[in-house]
């Protein structure tokens, strides 16, 4: 990883959602922020200067309304397909578990192929589809990482059970887009421990022996 980058991970919300913090050259990105009225996570004064979303649910946007109030210049990024979950409990699926989480509307909506840039780095929007209609990963080759929400797990993939999901479609998405980088890279999903390719690749039993980078 470049020296002049990293990324803490903070466990917040009720479904223990990772939430990260990205700094390079003087630049803070938060993705996924789920964190819940009385808990916080340690920002730089003048706070994130952008929030991404891998996806719209409940428990990866619920602490942006709470930021956005706060760093009112901060920049929320979404993945286009799922703008319309962001605002609608319903959609955000926050209503079955006793919550009703209003988001802000983004402000700016990205599609696959589109770059992200945070300080001196490049983030590559992948692809990844099929636990939500939208859901993104985000790819950083200089960093050697990605953060791939609730893509895939450490041994497992995300529900597909869920209005939204696609479980032919999200298998597609990770092989085609995340099974196709190298198996050093780093995994950082939405939930659990972290990962890399290469495990996956060769130890999850839902894309165990898939060929591609290495």
């Amino acid at each position: 990883m470049p020296a002049d980058i990293s990324i803490e991970t903070f466990i917040t919300g009720p479904l223990e959602t990772n939430t990260y913090v990205i700094r390079c050259a003087g630049v803070c990105a938060v993705v996924d922020p789920a964190m819940g009225k009385a808990e916080r996570i340690p920002l730089d004064e003048g706070g994130p200067a952008m929030i991404l979303l891998t996806h719209g649910h409940g428990d990866h946007i619920a602490g942006v309304k709470a930021l956005k109030e706060e760093f009112g210049d901060a920049r929320l990024i979404c993945p286009a397909g799922d703008a319309k979950m962001l605002p609608n409990p319903l959609r955000n699926l926050s209503i079955p578990f006793g919550t009703f989480i209003r988001c802000p509307r983004a402000d700016q909506l990205v599609q696959p192929g589109e770059t992200i840039a945070i300080g001196d780095t490049q983030w590559l929007v992948l692809d990844t589809s099929g636990h939500t209609r939208g859901g993104v990963s985000y790819y950083c080759a200089q960093a050697g990482v990605a953060i791939v929400g609730d893509a895939i797990f450490s041994g497992s993939v995300g529900r597909t059970d869920i209005p939204g999901g696609s479980h032919a479609r999200l298998i597609e998405n990770v092989r085609a887009n995340l099974m196709s980088l190298p198996d050093v890279r780093r995994v950082l999903p939405g939930h659990g421990p972290e990962t890399t390719i290469g495990q996956e690749r060769w130890t999850n039993p839902f894309l165990a022996g898939n060929s591609g980078g290495r």
